[in-house]
C-alpha cells in the first residue's frame, strides 16, 4: 500500500467529487427524472438488463443492506413497477421482475437521461468528447472493477496515433530507463519514416487498443534489403502488461513480413528491456549481434535479433 497522499491530492479529488455530482444531478435525487430516487431509477435500470433479478444478487449489485433494500423493493411493488416471487428451484431465494409498468418507466427514464447526457456532450467539440471519454475510462480502470479479459484490438493508425506513439515512448523509457531527448528524437524519425511512406504496401503500422483505450504500437518496414523486414516502435502501456498485448502485436507483424514476400525480420532492442525480449524470444527471434553505446543518456548494449522465415 501506498503512503498516505498528500493533502493537496485529497482536496483536488474532493473537489472533482462535488463537481461531478452536481454536473450529473445527484444531488437533486434523480438524474433523468424527480419523479423516481437515483436508487429507484438503479433498481428498474438493473431489472431491465436481468429479468428475473434474485433479491440478494441485486443487494449485491447495488451495495444495499437488507432493510434498505426491502423498503426500496416494496416502494416499486407499492406503485405497480417490480413484482417479488419465490424462485421454482429454491423457495428459499426471492426473485424480482419488472412489471409492464416497470419497463415503460425504465423506458422513458433512459430516454430522457439518453437525451440530457447527449446535450452536456454536445456542449464539446469533438475531440473535447473524445478526452473527457478516455479521462472517464481512466478512472474506470483505477477504480472500478477490472475485467479478466478486456477486448483487444489492432487497428491502422488514424491521425495524431503517430504523435501519440513519439509521446510516450519518451515519457515511458525516461521514467522507466532513464532515456534521454535524443532516444524520443530516433522514435519521431521513425514515425515520421512511417508517415512518409504510408502509400507503400508493403510497410503497415498498428495500434493497439484494450477497451477502446490506446495501449500499445508496432511497425513493419523494409529493412537493410529487400528480402528482411524490420520490427520497429514496439510499445507497451502498463495498462497493456499481463494481457498478451505485445505477443499479438508481434504475430501481428511477422505474419505481415511473410505474407508480403520478405525472408526474414530483424529488431533492434536494449538489453535492458527484459519484458520485449521475452516476447521476441518466444516468437522465435534470435539474437544475432550486440554492441554498447551510450547515446541515449546511459550506458547500454544495443542488440540485432533476426527471424528467418
Amino acid at each position: 500500500m501506498n503512503d498516505t497522499p498528500p493533502a493537496d491530492r485529497v482536496a483536488a479529488v474532493r473537489a472533482f467529487n462535488r463537481l461531478y455530482t452536481s454536473v450529473i444531478g445527484v444531488l437533486d435525487e434523480g438524474p433523468a427524472d424527480a419523479e423516481y430516487s437515483l436508487p429507484e431509477a438503479r433498481v428498474l435500470f438493473e431489472l431491465a438488463h436481468q429479468d428475473p433479478f434474485p433479491v440478494t444478487d441485486l443487494r449485491k449489485r447495488l451495495d444495499l443492506d437488507a432493510g434498505y433494500a426491502s423498503r426500496l423493493l416494496a416502494r416499486l411493488e407499492s406503485r405497480g413497477l417490480i413484482v417479488r416471487e419465490r424462485s421454482e428451484e429454491d423457495a428459499r431465494r426471492q426473485l424480482v421482475r419488472p412489471t409492464d409498468a416497470g419497463r415503460d418507466a425504465f423506458a422513458v427514464l433512459n430516454r430522457r437521461s439518453t437525451e440530457q447526457i447527449g446535450g452536456l456532450l454536445s456542449r464539446f467539440a469533438d475531440e473535447d468528447q473524445q478526452r473527457l471519454l478516455m479521462a472517464m475510462r481512466t478512472i474506470s480502470d483505477l477504480v472500478g472493477d477490472h475485467r479478466r479479459d478486456p477486448a483487444l484490438v489492432l487497428r491502422p493508425p488514424r491521425p495524431g496515433d503517430l504523435g501519440w506513439v513519439v509521446e510516450r515512448h519518451g515519457a515511458l523509457y525516461a521514467r522507466e530507463y532513464g532515456l534521454n531527448a535524443r532516444f524520443e528524437a530516433l522514435v519521431a524519425r521513425l514515425a515520421a519514416e512511417f508517415l512518409d511512406n504510408s502509400d507503400n504496401p508493403r510497410q503497415a503500422f498498428w495500434i493497439a487498443e484494450l477497451d477502446g483505450e490506446r495501449v500499445g504500437s508496432i511497425g513493419c518496414g523494409r529493412g537493410p534489403d529487400a528480402d528482411t523486414a524490420k520490427l520497429r516502435l514496439l510499445l507497451l502501456e502498463p495498462a497493456a502488461r499481463g494481457h498478451g498485448v505485445g505477443k499479438r502485436l508481434v504475430a501481428e507483424c511477422v505474419s505481415f513480413a511473410k505474407a508480403h514476400g520478405y525472408r526474414a525480420m530483424e529488431l533492434s532492442t536494449v538489453s535492458i528491456l527484459d519484458a520485449a525480449r521475452s516476447i521476441y524470444r518466444a516468437a522465435g527471434f534470435e539474437l544475432v549481434t550486440e554492441k554498447d553505446f551510450d547515446d541515449w543518456g546511459r550506458a547500454l548494449t544495443d542488440e540485432t535479433w533476426r527471424l528467418e522465415f
